[in-house]
């Protein structure tokens, strides 16, 4: 499946299909980000919020907990969460990575500077945990405060393992989980437990949410390789040059000549990069077939999560989560 028409229309199904509650959503999200003290908060947010994102995340918590039968008010709130922690962590990311760009924009972190980017991803951390206690549900708390605690762990098992050349697809996948795939597994379940659904149900909400995150994000990974920059909203080879060990360059690390697994040492652990150096690790990925192996393992977890859903309620909700992990794969495709 290519990246046309078809493939685009499950996720601007899945918002058009949830519009009322998105707009929600969004209202209560300018509501909390707004500080009386600190204008900077809210400047600084609107840029990465309003910046055009999919607000991916938000929509699984919406739909997951519809899918489930909910009709209660609290899943705006859990979907806000979800987009205050996602966010919070972008800022933070962009900080700890030096990046420059972000969503196609500067970054916050380029416009403004390093402090303000950390303490406002500090603030709506707290904004985050403030609207979590107001849904009154211990178990939403526990699942969102261990998914937040995850996503930091994963990120600094990243600044450890992401230039080390022993790091395995073992290690990378336990990366993955903690920076990607947790918030999306969260979003799911959290929308199942404020539904008050079955218990089955809620583990399959989970295992769909964590299976999208990792194909999503070895997708991600593929396409820093061999993507277009508007298509992935940041210069194609920005882990490359940020020495990020990632799915394709595992791949290709692990049936290196020792001659490649040099090349590797310098670029990577080193650090030493010159002209000409992403061509060649471009064409060392290539050689090894290591782009369609990560390709075919982000397929894998697709169908993992598409499986999942085989235990929710059949309806239009859920073939739109069906579709959209063919969606999130077919970039690649």
């Amino acid at each position: 499946m290519g990246l046309d028409e078809t493939v685009k229309k499950p996720h601007d199904r899945l918002s058009a299909h949830l519009a009322a509650e998105m707009g929600r959503v969004n209202a209560l999200i300018r509501e909390r980000m707004a500080s009386e003290h600190a204008p900077r908060i809210p400047e600084v947010t609107a840029h990465l919020v309003e910046a055009g994102g999919k607000r991916l995340r938000p929509l699984l918590t919406l739909a997951a907990a519809r899918m489930c039968g909910y009709d209660g008010p609290y899943h705006i709130h859990l979907a806000a969460t979800v987009e205050f922690i996602h966010t919070a962590t972008l800022l933070h990311d962009d900080v700890v990575d030096e990046s420059r760009q972000r969503r196609g924009r500067p970054t916050a972190n380029l416009l403004w500077d390093n402090k303000s980017s950390v303490l406002v991803g500090d603030y709506l951390f707290s904004r985050s945990f403030q609207l979590m206690v107001e849904t009154g549900s211990l178990r939403v708390l526990d699942i969102l405060a261990n998914a937040s605690a995850t996503i930091a762990e994963g990120e600094v098992l990243q600044l450890t393992a992401a230039q080390d050349l022993r790091t395995d697809e073992a290690v990378y996948l336990q990366v993955v989980r903690g920076k990607t795939a947790a918030l999306f597994a969260a979003a799911t379940e959290v929308g199942g437990v404020v539904a008050g659904a079955p218990e089955n149900q809620i583990r399959a909400l989970h295992t769909y949410g964590d299976a999208l995150g990792i194909a999503f994000q070895i997708v991600d990974d593929i396409l820093d390789y061999g993507g277009a920059t508007e298509t992935i909203g940041k210069n194609v080879g920005d882990d490359f040059r940020e020495r990020k060990l990632t799915l394709p360059v595992i791949k290709a690390v692990a049936k290196a000549s020792d001659e490649e697994r040099a090349f590797w040492r310098r670029v990577i652990e080193k650090g030493d990069q010159g002209d000409g150096d992403l061509e060649q690790a471009m064409a060392l990925i290539a050689r090894h077939g290591a782009m369609d192996g990560a390709r075919a393992d982000a397929l894998t977890w697709a169908a993992r999560a598409k499986s999942a859903l085989g235990l929710l309620p059949a309806g239009a909700l859920r073939d739109m989560l069906s579709d959209l992990a063919d969606y999130v794969v077919a970039r690649v495709n």
